[in-house]
C-alpha cells in the first residue's frame, strides 16, 4: 500500500527543513567513507600499540589490514540486569568472528546508569546528562582509526541513544547494535503495583516490598515492562539497526547464542562488500527517523524518546521536532497493551507477534515507510520475517499476519485507539508533552486547584498526611534539564494513582521527566521553558487555577496574572554523588523540545 498522505507529508517538511544540514552530514559521510585510510595510515608503532595484546592470530590478521577488524563499544557492567548478560559477550563475538577470518577488539567503554536503582535518589539528576557522555565515551573508543565496523552493546535508557548518537559521528563505518534480551517473567504487573500501592498506604512493610520487588526484576534480563529499555529494543529493530526478531529473545538461550552469531555474520558481510547503502549514516535518513515515531507512537513506548529522537536525528543532520511527534499520532493507532498501558510484558508480547507483526500490520495499512535502508538490506518488508533455528543456525521465515493475543497486539485497522498515545500540549504555561496510551478517556480533561511542591518528596510526605484527599494539579517546577538535569518523578506515580483511584481528579505538571512508565495518571512532562529560565510553571502559586485538556492538547494557568508575576529561585544543593562535576553541562544542556542535550 502506498504511504499515508499525511505520513508522507510530515516526511517531506521534515525533509525540507533539515536540507541544509543533511546535506552537509551527508557531504562528511560520503567523504570519510571513500578517503578514510583506517589502519593503512597508521605507523608501525601504532598499530604495534593497538595490538600488543591481541593473541598471535589475530595480530597477523590485524596487521595484514585485509580482512575487518570489529570495534565493540560496551556498556556493561553487571549492576545492571540489562547489562550482566553482555558480560561475555565479547569473547563470544570474537570467537565467531575468528571463525570468519575476521577480528573483534573491545573499541570502549561507556558509562550505564540504571534508572531504577537511582529512581528517587540524587543520582537520578545525572541520568539524562549521561546520554552525551555515553556519545562523548562512544566517540572516543571509535577515535583510534582501528576499526571497520562496530557492535553496539547496550540496552538500556540513555545508552542506547547515546550510543547511536556517538556511531552516527562515524556514520561511514557499518553498524550494529545486538541486545541481551528481556529477563523471563516474573510476578504480573498487576500484582507489582498491588504491592506497591499497599506499601504506599502503609498495608504492608519494607520487606513484603522488597520480595515483591525481587520477585519482578529477579534475573539478568531488561525489566519487562515497556519502559524506555524495551522502547529502545523496539526502535532498534523499526528503524532497521538490528536484527529481525532479534529484540525481546531471552538471555543465555540457544536462540540468543545464535542471534550473535548471526549478527556478526551481517556486520562482516556488509563490510566486506563495502555498501554504502547500509553504512548508519545512510541508513538513518529522514524516513528511519519517521519510521522510528510512528513504532513509539503506535506501541506506546517511552516519552523520554521525544527527547532523544531529537537528539538523534540531529546527530544525522535531520531536525524534527514536538509537533511533528504530535501530527503523527492523530494518524497513528494504538495497536499495543503491554505494561504501564496494559498487564501483559514484553515477553507475552513477544509470544504474540511482536515486532514481526506490529511492523507487517502498519506497512499493510500504508503507515510505515517501506523502501528504507537497514543492516540486513533495502525495504522494511524484511523486517515482518521472524528467525527461527535450524541445525544451530538462523533461518527467516515469515511472520505472524495476524495477533496470536489481540487483548495484547491488534492490527492497524482494529486498533486499541485511533491515535497514538502521545500529545503535545500548549498554553500559557509553556509547551510540554503527556503520553495518553495509559491514561483512560475520562481522565483527559481536569480543571483544578494547583499544589506546588519543589521537590518530589514533598508531594509524597502531603499525601501520608492525608492532605491531598481532593481534586488537584501537582506542580513540581525546577526539575528541568537547566537545574537538576531533568530526572525522573516516577516515585509519585503510586501516591498519584491510589488518589485517582479514590475518585479524585488528580493530575501532574512538571518540567521534570516521566519516561516510560509514565502511569494512568495524565502528567504534562518536560515543560519547556523550565522554570529556570523565567518559564510560567515556575511562577504558579498554590491555589492557582489550572486546566489540562489532553483530548485538544492545551493546559493553561487561568490567572490572568500570571505571567506577569516575578521569576522565583529554588536553591539545588548539587554537592554529592558527583553531580557538582555536572554543574558546567547543565549550563550548556538545551531546551527539552531540542533534545535537551549538549551537543
Amino acid at each position: 500500500m502506498m504511504i499515508n498522505k499525511k505520513i508522507k507529508e510530515i516526511t517531506d517538511r521534515i525533509i525540507e527543513r533539515s536540507k541544509t544540514e543533511r546535506d552537509s552530514y551527508l557531504e562528511s559521510v560520503a567523504f570519510n567513507f571513500n578517503n578514510s585510510g583506517g589502519r593503512s595510515q597508521l605507523s608501525c608503532g601504532n598499530l604495534a600499540h593497538a595490538f600488543a595484546g591481541c593473541g598471535t592470530s589475530d595480530k597477523k590478521i590485524i596487521s595484514e589490514g585485509i580482512e575487518p577488524n570489529i570495534g565493540i563499544i560496551s556498556a556493561y557492567n553487571d549492576m545492571l540486569s540489562a547489562h550482566k548478560p553482555y558480560e561475555h559477550y565479547p569473547e563470544e563475538v570474537r570467537k565467531y568472528a575468528n571463525e570468519m577470518n575476521a577480528t573483534v577488539q573491545v573499541a570502549g567503554g561507556t558509562p550505564a546508569m540504571c534508572d531504577g536503582v537511582t529512581q528517587g535518589q540524587p543520582g537520578m539528576d545525572l541520568s539524562l546528562l549521561s546520554r552525551d557522555i555515553i556519545a562523548l565515551s562512544s566517540a572516543i573508543g571509535l577515535s583510534h582509526d582501528m576499526f571497520d565496523g562496530v557492535m553496539n552493546l547496550g540496552i538500556c535508557d540513555k545508552i542506547v541513544p547515546g550510543l547511536l548518537i556517538g556511531n552516527l559521528s562515524f556514520g561511514h563505518l557499518h553498524s550494529i547494535f545486538i541486545p541481551g534480551g528481556p529477563m523471563p517473567t516474573g510476578i504480573s504487573n498487576e500484582e507489582k503495583g498491588k504491592i506497591r500501592q499497599d506499601f504506599a498506604e502503609g498495608k504492608i512493610g519494607r520487606e513484603e516490598l522488597l520480595k515483591g520487588e525481587s520477585d519482578s526484576y529477579h534475573s539478568p534480563g531488561t525489566c519487562t515492562f515497556y519502559g524506555t529499555a524495551n522502547s529502545n529494543q523496539m526502535l532498534m529493530e523499526i528503524m532497521g539497526l538490528q536484527l529481525p526478531g532479534s529484540s525481546f529473545v531471552n538471555p543465555d538461550t540457544k536462540m540468543r547464542r545464535a542471534l550473535n552469531k548471526e549478527a556478526v555474520c551481517v556486520l562482516l558481510e556488509n563490510i566486506r562488500t563495502k555498501n554504502q547503502s547500509r553504512i548508519i549514516g545512510r541508513i538513518i535518513d529522514e524516513k528511519c527517523i519517521v519510521n522510528g515515531i510512528i513504532g513509539l507512537l503506535a506501541t506506546g513506548g517511552s516519552t523520554n524518546h521525544t527527547l532523544h529522537l531529537v537528539a538523534i536525528a540531529k546527530a544525522a543532520g535531520i531536525s524534527i521536532n514536538w509537533q511533528d511527534f504530535s501530527d503523527l499520532s492523530e494518524v497513528i493507532p494504538s495497536i499495543t497493551r503491554v505494561y504501564p498501558n496494559g498487564p501483559a510484558d514484553i515477553n507475552h508480547f513477544h509470544a504474540a507477534g511482536g515486532m514481526a507483526f506490529v511492523i507487517s500490520t502498519l506497512l499493510e495499512q500504508g503507515l510505515l515507510h517501506k523502501d528504507v535502508n537497514t543492516i540486513i538490506g533495502k525495504g522494511l518488508e524484511l523486517y515482518t520475517r521472524e528467525p527461527k533455528l535450524q541445525n544451530s543456525t538462523i533461518q527467516y521465515k515469515e511472520g505472524p499476519k495476524k495477533s496470536l493475543n489481540d487483548t495484547i497486539i491488534r492490527s492497524a485497522n482494529n486498533p486499541f485507539q485511533k491515535s497514538g498515545g502521545l500529545k503535545v500540549l500548549k498554553g500559557n504555561i509553556g509547551v510540554a508533552v503527556i503520553k495518553t496510551s495509559a491514561v483512560d478517556p475520562s481522565n483527559y480533561i481536569i480543571e483544578a486547584e494547583a499544589i506546588v511542591f519543589d521537590h518530589q518528596n514533598d508531594l509524597i510526605e502531603a499525601f501520608q498526611a492525608g492532605q491531598l484527599e481532593k481534586d488537584f494539579v501537582a506542580v513540581i517546577p525546577f526539575q528541568g534539564p537547566k537545574h537538576k538535569g531533568m530526572p525522573e518523578l516516577h516515585k509519585l506515580t503510586p501516591s498519584l494513582t491510589i488518589l485517582q483511584k479514590r475518585g479524585f481528579k488528580v493530575a501532574l505538571i512538571t518540567d521534570g521527566r516521566m519516561s516510560g512508565a509514565s502511569g494512568k495518571v495524565p502528567a504534562a512532562i518536560h515543560v519547556s521553558p523550565e522554570a529556570s529560565t523565567g518559564g510560567v510553571i515556575g511562577k504558579i502559586k498554590t491555589g492557582d487555577r489550572i486546566t489540562l485538556d489532553a483530548s485538544t492538547g492545551v493546559f493553561n494557568c487561568l490567572e490572568k496574572e500570571i505571567e506577569n508575576r516575578p521569576n522565583r529561585t529554588v536553591n539545588y544543593d548539587d554537592m554529592s554523588h558527583g553531580r557538582q562535576l555536572f554543574k558546567n553541562l547543565r549550563g550548556l544542556i538545551s531546551e527539552s523540545e531540542k533534545g535537551a542535550g549538549i551537543l
